[in-house]
């Protein structure tokens, strides 16, 4: 008996109001590294252009989108609902990605931003015609998990990156992508790429020197509680290993047009006014002379000077 599997289907949503609302898979460390990463950037140089190759549904590309610089082009490659470039690539887009749109992408990334990227529609292999070579400082690649892609488009990568360019490949270690561990050792092993530093899912890697960003990484997650912390050497590499502990807060992030206008907060109300006691008359003090009558008339005759007393008053 044959058996198919179902294709992974993208049912409609409605309009994100927050990053999280969007499907896909970006763990909240890896938006705290991609944060640390392109601020540190801006901040320090070099200047250049992002890429993302393999969109889904936009989470991390609108992630990459906010830290885009004036003067800064941004480019984002995926096949959509396009043809693949061969059967295995065919096989591969239907299975897991069959209902993905151009439009789905674009109207989440819509939701956050002002314009689109740059987008190419279509395999991975247009990059090196449509990018320019060493242009871009950060480079994400979450494309096709077959080997043969891999390969190319780490080697499309090494081309469009500046000589201190970041590039991260996504599922270098998951048990379905084979073909993604294959081609990331070997870039690392053979093609010069030099690891900064492993989570889960991605590793981050130059083709520049990783020592002084990974001493600066190893110093910001130190003084963090949130995260563990190791490091490792193979084959001539120090390898930083990064895990995110229970409750690590994702990075802030702004929310989407369409999420509801927050309230402004209520005016503190005013501190009640109390009531004034009602003042009490003072008691009229009693002359000496009144004492002295108290104590030596009759009590007979003290009692009626004092009704008398109160009839006057």
């Amino acid at each position: 008996m044959t058996t198919t599997t179902a294709p992974h289907t993208v049912p409609p949503q409605t309009p994100p109001h927050r990053l999280d609302d969007i499907k896909g898979w970006f763990p909240v460390l890896d938006q705290t590294l991609f944060a640390w990463f392109l601020d540190r950037q801006r901040n320090a140089g070099p200047r250049g252009d992002l890429l993302e190759v393999g969109v889904f549904l936009g989470k991390s590309a609108i992630f990459l989108g906010h830290h885009r610089q004036p003067g800064e082009a941004y480019t984002v490659c995926d096949l959509f609902e396009g043809d693949a470039p061969d059967g295995a690539n065919r096989a591969e887009s239907a299975k897991s990605y069959g209902a993905l749109t151009r439009g789905a992408f674009e109207s989440n990334y819509l939701a956050f931003h002002d314009e689109l990227p740059r987008v190419l529609a279509g395999p991975s292999s247009l990059v090196p015609g449509e990018v320019a070579p060493a242009s871009c400082r950060f480079v994400h690649i979450d494309g096709s998990h077959l080997y043969e892609h891999v390969h190319g488009d780490i080697g499309a990568a090494r081309d469009v990156l500046l000589p201190d360019g970041i590039v991260v490949l996504d599922d270098f270690r998951s048990e379905h992508t084979p073909g993604v561990s294959v081609a990331a050792w070997e870039a690392v092993l053979s093609r010069g790429l030099r690891p900064i530093c492993l989570t889960t899912q991605k590793l981050y890697g130059t083709w520049g020197d990783p020592g002084p960003v990974q001493e600066e990484l190893i110093a910001m997650v130190r003084d963090r509680d949130d995260c563990d912390l190791s490091v490792q050497h193979a084959a001539g590499h120090r390898l930083v290993r990064l895990k995110s502990r229970r409750g690590m807060p994702a990075p802030g992030f702004p929310p989407s047009r369409h999420a509801p206008a927050v309230p402004a907060p209520a005016p503190d109300p005013l501190p009640q006014q109390r009531r004034p006691a009602t003042a009490t008359p003072p008691r009229r003090p009693r002359g000496r002379a009144r004492r002295l009558a108290h104590d030596l008339l009759p009590p007979l005759l003290s009692r009626a000077i004092r009704r008398a007393r109160r009839a006057v008053d």
